[in-house]
């Protein structure tokens, strides 16, 4: 299979040659240079499917190299996202499943409803992380069978994190963070009065209610977690999958909630692990998926893929507004008037 700059000559070849012949003169100035993004990626989503003969659906998103200005709902997994899994599920063979995940993560709940659907079909999940699956996407890869992942494979922690409306514009905030804050703010307080002018800014943006919404995500992280682990990747280990799930939802493990976990650290955790490595052929034809669908988020404006092996998709791309400025107003001139004689 190629390498990711093999795919991307694939996918320039085409454009040049008709650069080449409107140069030329072969074909007219005004002819369309079309680069087959959405071509080249599904005839690599049907190679690794001749491979594996398993459906495969990929569901990725640009968020290693984001847009400037793109709504980050755009890629997250959020719950509009059922409606492409109805979009690339339908028509599918019941039984098996290859899901392919690059994903930053997103709503808790937001997985859950992807989960429930995806297992309402497939008895057997295998979930591939050709990069990494952070946050909600950890959590959706715990809910396969096993995960397959490389060397260059990272999943991420599962504490969940709130995008708060703040003095410098929105902000994330892991919920963790914001109950510890909370609590330092109480200490000082109760020790200084007085302190209490210079928290109360700070605290006034959260609203009321936040510690408690922040305590009970925790506890839904750690129970979607743990209940997905026993139920479809160690079943009959339920202590277990509750120190996995408590272990990757504990801000202090990891103090950000950006950072990597690579394969030997998830093994190590307990959860099923295949090596990439083991099958070439089979590395190859995920990752060949992969770097089409980066190829894809660096040269269009596509944001999402959500797309079977069969060309079925559901495809959000993030639109750029341009304001269009009126030009300035043009105003007659006034006719020209006769010299005037000078006065005596």
């Amino acid at each position: 299979m190629p390498t990711w700059g093999e795919i991307l000559k694939e996918l320039q070849n085409p454009a040049q040659e008709v650069r080449r012949r409107i140069l030329s003169g072969d074909l007219p100035p005004n002819t369309p240079v079309v680069v087959d993004f959405d071509g080249v990626r599904r005839k690599y989503l049907r190679a690794l499917f001749d491979y594996t003969h398993r459906p495969v659906i990929l569901y990725a998103a640009n968020w290693a190299t984001p847009k400037p200005g793109v709504d980050p709902d755009l890629v997250s997994i959020i719950p509009e996202d059922v409606q492409g899994f109805m979009e690339v599920m339908h028509g599918l063979p019941e039984g098996s499943l290859d899901l392919i995940v690059h994903s930053p993560g997103g709503l808790a709940e937001a997985a859950e409803s992807l989960v429930s659907y995806i297992r309402s079909k497939f008895s057997d999940v295998r979930v591939f992380v050709p990069h990494a699956a952070m946050s909600a996407a950890t959590m959706l890869a715990c809910s396969g069978n096993r995960i397959a992942m490389g060397k260059h494979s990272f999943l991420g922690p599962t504490d969940p994190q709130f995008t708060l409306n703040t003095d410098l514009g929105r902000q994330s905030f892991a919920a963790h963070a914001i109950v510890e804050q909370f609590e330092l703010a109480k200490k000082e307080c109760a020790k200084n009065p007085a302190a209490l002018s210079a928290w109360l800014p700070m605290l006034r943006q959260y609203g009321p209610a936040l510690i408690v919404r922040c305590q009970l995500a925790k506890e839904l992280s750690e129970v979607l977690v743990s209940t997905w682990l026993e139920k479809y990747m160690m079943p009959g280990q339920a202590d277990k999958a509750k120190t996995i799930a408590a272990y990757l939802a504990d801000h202090n493990n990891f103090k950000s909630h950006n950072r990597f976990i690579n394969r030997e650290k998830v093994r190590e955790l307990g959860l099923a692990i295949e090596d990439l490595e083991l099958d070439q052929q089979l590395q190859d034809a995920v990752l060949s998926v992969f770097h089409a669908a980066s190829h894809t988020f660096n040269g269009s404006p596509t944001v999402k893929i959500i797309e079977n092996h069969l060309g079925k998709a559901f495809i959000k791309a993030h639109q750029v507004q341009q304001i269009m400025m009126a030009p300035p107003p043009v105003f007659p001139q006034a006719p020209p008037q006769p010299p005037q004689m000078p006065h005596a």
